[in-house]
């Protein structure tokens, strides 16, 4: 039945900024009544109003604090306290150590702390965290970006959704994906960094991820701008064996 499936509906997926088309990381994960928004990149607070007010999200998660996937957290604040949303009760917003102290910064232009906690119930993420949002189940793993960044798996009964966040490949994303529905991972370097210092999968990273891991089905997002998405999904393809397509902005992908 529908009611039964996962629906994962992109927002936008463009990296370092918003796209004329396209804004920045952002998706909505819904299963019968119950929406997460996750991740809140720059103009996918206009997206999401196709499809929820703030005053219907059941939660908030983010992923990391770089801007390209929470800035529209703070137009989100003032929506929630200053315009026309009536929130029962703070939204749920799930997120890495020290968010509410970030926020504040960029909201409180005084020596009064904005009231952030009058829009926002926080809730600092850890490796393996566990929370229960409606009959979904979010499970977070800390992946490695160079700062403190997660991946989500959402479950429900017996279908899986995960998300990278940005990292690079790393054995705590492996295994929160293992055996998933969907892999929704970034693939946003053209290339390894000679370096060797990593911080995001490339294409074939995002396939050998999908791969390592038994996905179902890949989904490459976050793709950067030395590559088209059809040459990321191309190149993904070279390492994974199942489905692989892009998030293009607006899609909807129904899990189960």
């Amino acid at each position: 039945m529908a009611g039964d499936l996962l629906h994962l509906t992109v927002l936008g997926s463009a990296t370092p900024y918003a796209d004329v088309d396209n804004p920045c990381s952002g998706y909505l994960v819904s299963h019968g009544g119950t929406r997460v928004w996750v991740d809140a990149g720059s103009g996918t607070l206009a997206q999401l109003q196709r499809h929820a007010r703030l005053d219907e999200l059941d939660a908030i998660w983010i992923s990391h604090l770089h801007a390209d996937h929470t800035a529209d957290l703070l137009t989100a604040y003032y929506g929630a306290l200053y315009a026309d949303v009536r929130l029962a009760a703070p939204i749920p917003l799930y997120g890495p150590p020290g968010i509410a102290d970030r926020l504040a910064h960029f909201l409180t232009n005084g020596t009064v702390r904005s009231p952030l906690e009058s829009a926002f119930d926080v809730r600092e993420l850890h490796d393996g965290h566990r929370a229960r949002v409606g009959r979904l189940t979010l499970t977070s793993r800390a992946v490695a970006h160079g700062i403190p960044a997660f991946a989500l798996r959402v479950a429900a009964g017996d279908r899986s959704l995960v998300y990278s966040g940005d990292t690079a490949p790393c054995a705590n994303l492996t295994g929160l994906a293992e055996d998933c529905d969907v892999l929704l991972c970034e693939a946003d370097s053209a290339r390894q960094p000679a370096d060797g210092d990593q911080v995001h999968h490339t294409p074939e990273d995002a396939g050998d991820t999908a791969a390592a891991a038994r996905a179902g089905r890949l989904i490459v997002t976050h793709v950067g701008r030395s590559l088209t998405p059809e040459q990321a999904v191309a190149r993904a393809a070279t390492r994974f064996d199942g489905p692989v397509v892009h998030a293009a902005p607006g899609a909807v992908f129904s899990i189960g």
